[in-house]
Protein backbone atom coordinates (compact mmCIF):
# COMPACT_ATOMS: atom_id res chain seq x y z
CA UNK A 1 0.00 0.00 0.00
CA UNK A 2 1.28 3.39 -0.87
CA UNK A 3 1.27 6.56 1.32
CA UNK A 4 -1.38 8.18 -0.78
CA UNK A 5 -3.63 5.17 -0.41
CA UNK A 6 -3.23 5.31 3.38
CA UNK A 7 -3.99 8.99 3.51
CA UNK A 8 -7.05 8.62 1.35
CA UNK A 9 -8.29 5.77 3.48
CA UNK A 10 -7.74 7.23 7.04
CA UNK A 11 -7.25 10.99 6.85
CA UNK A 12 -9.39 13.84 5.72
CA UNK A 13 -8.10 17.26 4.97
CA UNK A 14 -9.54 20.22 7.16
CA UNK A 15 -9.89 23.57 5.60
CA UNK A 16 -9.36 26.48 8.15
CA UNK A 17 -11.67 29.47 7.67
CA UNK A 18 -10.16 32.55 6.20
CA UNK A 19 -9.23 35.36 8.60
CA UNK A 20 -10.79 37.91 6.28
CA UNK A 21 -14.13 36.20 6.48
CA UNK A 22 -16.70 37.96 8.74
CA UNK A 23 -18.27 36.01 11.62
CA UNK A 24 -21.90 35.13 11.39
CA UNK A 25 -24.37 37.89 12.27
CA UNK A 26 -25.93 35.88 15.12
CA UNK A 27 -22.62 35.54 16.86
CA UNK A 28 -21.91 39.24 16.48
CA UNK A 29 -25.29 40.17 18.00
CA UNK A 30 -24.82 37.79 20.91
CA UNK A 31 -21.38 39.19 21.61
CA UNK A 32 -22.69 42.77 21.46
CA UNK A 33 -25.55 41.91 23.81
CA UNK A 34 -23.11 40.41 26.29
CA UNK A 35 -20.98 43.54 26.12
CA UNK A 36 -24.05 45.79 26.63
CA UNK A 37 -25.18 43.82 29.71
CA UNK A 38 -21.77 44.04 31.28
CA UNK A 39 -21.53 47.75 30.59
CA UNK A 40 -25.04 48.29 32.00
CA UNK A 41 -24.16 46.42 35.18
CA UNK A 42 -21.02 48.50 35.54
CA UNK A 43 -22.97 51.72 35.04
CA UNK A 44 -25.63 50.63 37.58
CA UNK A 45 -22.93 49.72 40.08
CA UNK A 46 -21.21 53.06 39.50
CA UNK A 47 -24.50 54.94 39.94
CA UNK A 48 -25.19 53.00 43.16
CA UNK A 49 -21.77 53.90 44.47
CA UNK A 50 -22.19 57.54 43.47
CA UNK A 51 -25.61 57.68 45.14
CA UNK A 52 -24.25 56.08 48.30
CA UNK A 53 -21.31 58.49 48.42
CA UNK A 54 -23.54 61.48 47.74
CA UNK A 55 -26.09 60.42 50.38
CA UNK A 56 -23.32 59.78 52.87
CA UNK A 57 -21.85 63.23 52.24
CA UNK A 58 -25.21 64.97 52.49
CA UNK A 59 -26.07 63.10 55.69
CA UNK A 60 -22.70 63.95 57.14
CA UNK A 61 -23.08 67.65 56.30
CA UNK A 62 -26.66 67.74 57.64
CA UNK A 63 -25.67 66.01 60.86
CA UNK A 64 -22.68 68.26 61.26
CA UNK A 65 -24.82 71.39 60.72
CA UNK A 66 -27.50 70.19 63.15
CA UNK A 67 -24.91 69.29 65.74
CA UNK A 68 -23.26 72.68 65.37
CA UNK A 69 -26.55 74.55 65.78
CA UNK A 70 -27.54 72.46 68.81
CA UNK A 71 -24.14 72.88 70.41
CA UNK A 72 -24.15 76.61 69.68
CA UNK A 73 -27.61 77.07 71.23
CA UNK A 74 -26.71 74.95 74.25
CA UNK A 75 -23.47 76.85 74.76
CA UNK A 76 -25.29 80.16 74.43
CA UNK A 77 -27.96 79.15 76.97
CA UNK A 78 -25.38 77.90 79.44
CA UNK A 79 -23.34 81.07 78.97
CA UNK A 80 -26.36 83.30 79.58
CA UNK A 81 -27.35 81.30 82.65
CA UNK A 82 -23.86 81.55 84.09
CA UNK A 83 -23.63 85.25 83.28
CA UNK A 84 -27.00 85.92 84.93
CA UNK A 85 -25.93 83.96 88.00
CA UNK A 86 -22.69 85.92 88.23
CA UNK A 87 -24.58 89.18 87.77
CA UNK A 88 -27.03 88.20 90.50
CA UNK A 89 -24.17 87.56 92.91
CA UNK A 90 -22.53 90.85 91.99
CA UNK A 91 -25.75 92.87 92.33
CA UNK A 92 -27.02 91.26 95.55
CA UNK A 93 -25.17 93.71 97.86
CA UNK A 94 -26.38 96.67 95.81
CA UNK A 95 -29.87 95.20 95.77
CA UNK A 96 -29.89 95.05 99.57
CA UNK A 97 -28.82 98.69 99.74
CA UNK A 98 -31.61 99.66 97.35
CA UNK A 99 -34.18 97.84 99.51
CA UNK A 100 -32.88 99.53 102.65
CA UNK A 101 -32.87 102.94 100.97
CA UNK A 102 -36.43 102.45 99.74
CA UNK A 103 -37.59 101.47 103.21
CA UNK A 104 -35.86 104.53 104.70
CA UNK A 105 -37.51 106.81 102.12
CA UNK A 106 -40.92 105.24 102.76
CA UNK A 107 -40.55 105.72 106.51
CA UNK A 108 -39.46 109.32 106.01
CA UNK A 109 -42.38 109.95 103.68
CA UNK A 110 -44.83 108.46 106.20
CA UNK A 111 -43.41 110.58 109.05
CA UNK A 112 -43.66 113.67 106.87
CA UNK A 113 -47.32 112.94 106.13
CA UNK A 114 -48.09 112.32 109.80
CA UNK A 115 -46.42 115.59 110.80
CA UNK A 116 -48.30 117.42 108.09
CA UNK A 117 -51.61 115.95 109.27
CA UNK A 118 -50.90 116.98 112.87
CA UNK A 119 -49.98 120.48 111.75
CA UNK A 120 -53.13 120.83 109.64
CA UNK A 121 -55.31 119.57 112.49
CA UNK A 122 -53.68 121.89 115.01
CA UNK A 123 -54.02 124.93 112.77
CA UNK A 124 -57.62 124.05 111.89
CA UNK A 125 -58.62 123.76 115.54
CA UNK A 126 -57.04 127.11 116.33
CA UNK A 127 -58.85 128.75 113.42
CA UNK A 128 -62.17 127.23 114.48
CA UNK A 129 -61.78 128.41 118.05
CA UNK A 130 -60.86 131.93 116.97
CA UNK A 131 -63.69 131.98 114.46
CA UNK A 132 -66.27 130.80 117.01
CA UNK A 133 -64.98 133.31 119.57
CA UNK A 134 -65.45 136.10 117.05
CA UNK A 135 -68.66 134.80 115.45
CA UNK A 136 -70.55 132.49 117.85
CA UNK A 137 -73.56 132.75 115.58
CA UNK A 138 -71.94 130.12 113.32
CA UNK A 139 -73.12 127.48 115.79
CA UNK A 140 -76.66 128.72 115.22
CA UNK A 141 -76.16 128.18 111.49
CA UNK A 142 -75.00 124.59 112.11
CA UNK A 143 -78.03 123.88 114.31
CA UNK A 144 -80.40 125.37 111.75
CA UNK A 145 -78.92 123.25 108.93
CA UNK A 146 -79.13 120.09 111.03
CA UNK A 147 -82.76 120.67 111.97
CA UNK A 148 -83.65 121.41 108.35
CA UNK A 149 -82.23 118.04 107.29
CA UNK A 150 -84.64 116.14 109.58
CA UNK A 151 -87.57 114.49 107.75
CA UNK A 152 -90.07 116.00 110.24
CA UNK A 153 -90.09 118.45 113.14
CA UNK A 154 -89.22 116.63 116.37
CA UNK A 155 -91.71 116.82 119.25
CA UNK A 156 -88.90 117.06 121.80
CA UNK A 157 -85.79 119.14 121.09
CA UNK A 158 -82.72 120.04 123.11
CA UNK A 159 -79.44 121.61 121.94
CA UNK A 160 -76.37 121.15 124.16
CA UNK A 161 -73.44 123.59 123.96
CA UNK A 162 -70.25 124.46 125.78
CA UNK A 163 -71.25 126.68 128.74
CA UNK A 164 -69.15 129.65 127.62
CA UNK A 165 -70.57 129.55 124.10
CA UNK A 166 -74.07 129.10 125.48
CA UNK A 167 -73.71 132.38 127.41
CA UNK A 168 -72.60 134.28 124.28
CA UNK A 169 -75.38 132.81 122.15
CA UNK A 170 -77.96 133.55 124.82
CA UNK A 171 -76.94 137.18 124.64
CA UNK A 172 -76.86 137.12 120.82
CA UNK A 173 -80.13 135.25 120.03
CA UNK A 174 -82.26 134.58 123.09
CA UNK A 175 -85.25 133.62 120.92
CA UNK A 176 -83.27 130.70 119.40
CA UNK A 177 -82.19 129.59 122.84
CA UNK A 178 -85.82 129.41 123.91
CA UNK A 179 -87.17 127.82 120.70
CA UNK A 180 -84.46 125.13 120.47
CA UNK A 181 -84.13 124.40 124.16
CA UNK A 182 -80.46 125.36 124.25
CA UNK A 183 -78.51 124.67 127.41
CA UNK A 184 -74.91 124.50 128.56
CA UNK A 185 -73.10 121.19 129.07
CA UNK A 186 -69.82 121.20 131.00
CA UNK A 187 -68.68 117.97 129.28
CA UNK A 188 -68.62 119.61 125.86
CA UNK A 189 -65.52 121.44 124.60
CA UNK A 190 -65.64 124.75 122.77
CA UNK A 191 -67.12 124.29 119.33
CA UNK A 192 -68.99 121.11 120.25
CA UNK A 193 -72.75 120.88 119.82
CA UNK A 194 -75.24 118.03 120.18
CA UNK A 195 -78.88 117.92 119.18
CA UNK A 196 -81.10 115.57 121.16
CA UNK A 197 -84.59 114.72 119.88
CA UNK A 198 -87.24 112.15 120.65
CA UNK A 199 -85.91 109.93 117.83
CA UNK A 200 -82.17 110.23 118.31
CA UNK A 201 -79.07 112.35 118.79
CA UNK A 202 -76.85 114.20 116.31
CA UNK A 203 -73.27 115.40 116.73
CA UNK A 204 -72.81 118.60 114.74
CA UNK A 205 -69.81 119.86 116.65
CA UNK A 206 -66.73 121.26 114.99
CA UNK A 207 -64.51 118.41 116.18
CA UNK A 208 -66.68 115.87 114.43
CA UNK A 209 -66.63 117.87 111.21
CA UNK A 210 -62.90 118.48 111.55
CA UNK A 211 -62.22 114.77 112.00
CA UNK A 212 -64.12 114.06 108.79
CA UNK A 213 -62.04 116.66 106.95
CA UNK A 214 -58.77 115.36 108.41
CA UNK A 215 -59.70 111.80 107.46
CA UNK A 216 -60.45 112.85 103.89
CA UNK A 217 -57.19 114.79 103.74
CA UNK A 218 -55.26 111.80 105.08
CA UNK A 219 -56.72 109.54 102.40
CA UNK A 220 -55.79 112.02 99.68
CA UNK A 221 -52.22 112.27 100.97
CA UNK A 222 -51.83 108.53 101.43
CA UNK A 223 -50.08 106.84 98.53
CA UNK A 224 -49.35 103.15 98.04
CA UNK A 225 -45.93 102.34 99.38
CA UNK A 226 -43.75 101.30 96.46
CA UNK A 227 -42.03 97.99 97.12
CA UNK A 228 -38.32 97.98 96.55
CA UNK A 229 -37.80 95.56 93.72
CA UNK A 230 -34.68 93.75 92.81
CA UNK A 231 -32.47 95.17 90.13
CA UNK A 232 -32.81 91.83 88.35
CA UNK A 233 -36.61 91.61 88.50
CA UNK A 234 -36.74 92.60 84.81
CA UNK A 235 -34.15 90.54 82.97
CA UNK A 236 -33.13 91.75 79.51
CA UNK A 237 -35.07 90.46 76.57
CA UNK A 238 -33.54 88.24 73.92
CA UNK A 239 -33.17 91.21 71.56
CA UNK A 240 -31.23 93.10 74.24
CA UNK A 241 -29.06 90.07 75.00
CA UNK A 242 -28.12 89.79 71.34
Amino acid sequence: MTLNDAIDGTLRLYHFPSLNKKPPEDATAALQETIDEDQLQQEVEQMRRNGFDQGHEQGYQAGRSAGYEEGHQQGRDEGLCEARSNLQQAVSPVDALVVQLRQTLDEYEQRRRDELMLLVEKVARQVIRCDLAIQPSQLLTLVDEALSSLPETPTRLQVLLNPDEFVRIQELAPEKVSAWGMTGDAFLEAGECRIVTDVGEMDIGCNHRLEQCIDALGKSLAAPVGGAGSLLNNPPSQEQEK
